[in-house]
């Protein structure tokens, strides 16, 4: 018995080793994933843009507005005109914050009256948007305390309590509901994890079931050939996300505020780019557990470099430029707006183009590399 069993794990080492891709897939993915992962997973949250809509003429302010401008984390401050503006910035991403400076900021300060201070954040970033506010706290007091010290207005007493008090408000997800944040996201890792699967599957489990060369024999070119496993992995990957879509909604009451036809339509053309990475990933492999690995090899990397569990602003310039060739990075941004504040098509045009763009590229290449391995 103990020699059978020796001679089975031998063989597995020999079948593992042996194989130049799977010795790629177990030695060189390990390590491409642990230099991608070191400077992509980060909680830190740096590089933040600040919009400041400062109603007080006081010079303090203006201290105040510098406090912030000195942080480290506040890389670009930037004034605002009116009430308007704070809407339009968080809206079109240029600010993750901005700040409502009160007109009675410096004389209730001044006179030993403690104020509030209005911030709004961008609830559609929810873990970064709650960090950026505990940095704005933290910056509040030791501004506030600075200040206590300094008038002669403030009791000894009243120094010990928060001088400045932070009022965060969120757009598009006032009450923090993390599930609003959540559904939207795993509705498009799901649709991917489903297309990479099926797509992926496919064409190894040809070559390990014997009848690939029975398909390649048969009357269908090479490109019907990749039509055929291409249509069934964008059905049923589209369908599941339909399902998941109704499941948000009704179960979880999640909001939908967008056009759905257009959310439709993005998820088509995203599936679709995944299914050309997944048929590209199937040629390459001759198992199914070689094309598993590569499907998973594929799928972490995307969902991390995609903003969802890291800011995108927070990564390395190299891997901030190498985030739009993922898929995932454009069509989390659509589902998001779609749901959570009716993002017009205008805004989301240039996201819709690289989806087409990956989409073209993934499955074109993902044909001429399958001919080239059939002829």
């Amino acid at each position: 018995m103990f020699n059978r069993l020796a001679a089975l794990i031998k063989k597995e080492f020999y079948a593992v080793l042996r194989d130049p891709k799977s010795r790629k897939l177990v030695f060189v993915a390990p390590l491409m994933m642990l230099l991608i992962f070191s400077y992509a997973i980060t909680m830190d949250v740096k590089d933040v843009s600040l919009g400041v809509l400062n109603l007080d003429e006081g010079d303090v302010g203006r201290q105040f507005i510098s406090f912030f401008s000195s942080s480290p984390t506040f890389t670009k401050v930037f004034e605002l005109d009116g009430i308007d503006d704070i809407k339009r910035v968080i809206d079109n991403q240029e600010a993750m914050m901005a700040i409502n400076i009160p007109q009675d900021f410096s004389s209730k300060l001044m006179a030993g009256i403690p104020v509030t201070v209005q911030v709004i954040l961008d609830g559609r970033k929810i873990n970064a948007a709650n960090i950026v506010n505990g940095y704005a706290t933290a910056i509040a007091g030791s501004f506030g305390a600075e200040i206590a010290k300094r008038s002669p207005a403030w009791s000894a007493a009243a120094q010990k309590a928060p001088q400045i008090v932070i009022t965060p408000r969120r757009l598009f997800n006032p009450n923090l509901e993390y599930v609003w944040f959540t559904l939207p996201v795993l509705l498009i890792m799901l649709t991917q994890m489903l297309s990479l699967m099926v797509s992926g599957m496919s064409i190894a489990r040809e070559r390990e079931l014997g009848t690939f060369e029975q398909l390649l024999v048969s009357p269908l070119s090479s490109t019907e050939i990749i039509i055929g496993k291409a249509v069934p992995a964008v059905c049923i990957a589209f369908g599941q996300g339909a399902i998941i879509h109704l499941i948000a909604i009704t179960f979880f009451e999640v909001p939908f505020t967008g056009n759905i036809l257009l959310l439709a339509f993005s998820i088509l053309i995203f599936v679709m780019s995944v299914t050309g990475v997944g048929l590209f990933i199937s040629s390459l492999c001759n198992t199914q557990q070689q094309a598993f690995l590569g499907a998973f090899m594929y799928m972490v990397p995307s969902v991390l470099l995609s903003g969802f569990a890291a800011p995108i602003e927070n990564m390395p310039h190299g891997l901030q430029s190498l985030t739009f060739l993922n898929p995932m990075r454009h069509i989390i941004s659509i589902s998001l707006g779609l749901y959570l504040k009716d993002v017009p098509l205008e805004d989301i045009t240039s996201k819709l183009c690289w989806l087409g763009g990956i989409a073209t590229v993934t499955l074109v290449f993902a044909t001429l590399f399958f001919k080239k391995k059939t002829q």
